[in-house]
């Protein structure tokens, strides 16, 4: 299987993410703490992430997931939802990398007492 390295800024744990695969689905099954209320069906925005490298590998937004991220706080150009957001092909230099927003951050640490 080809996989990328699944890079999260403030996270120093080593990810992976397979081609096919999308951002939550390598989150969940590697432990990495991305909100999905929905149950990722692209149904809310509380898995919105940034991706600042390797974007360009990832599956384009549907009009679906724009109007989701219309919801969702602190979104960019760079802006996508993990459950929406798809590797198609390796990126040359074999990373995506991500951030989560602070919000959705926080929000996840507030529910893991």
């Amino acid at each position: 299987m080809s996989q990328a390295r699944l890079v999260v800024r403030g996270d120093a744990r080593a990810f992976t993410l397979a081609v096919g695969q999308t951002i939550l689905q390598a989150a969940m099954a590697q432990g990495l703490q991305l909100d999905h209320a929905c149950g990722g069906v692209c149904a809310c925005s509380t898995c919105h992430v940034k991706v600042t490298r390797g974007g360009d590998c990832l599956s384009a937004a549907s009009e679906d997931e724009l109007d989701q991220l219309d919801e969702a706080r602190d979104v960019g150009l760079d802006s996508r939802l993990g459950c929406q957001a798809r590797l198609l092909r390796l990126p040359a230099d074999g990373a995506v990398e991500i951030s989560i927003p602070t919000w959705n951050v926080n929000a996840v640490r507030e529910g893991a007492h």
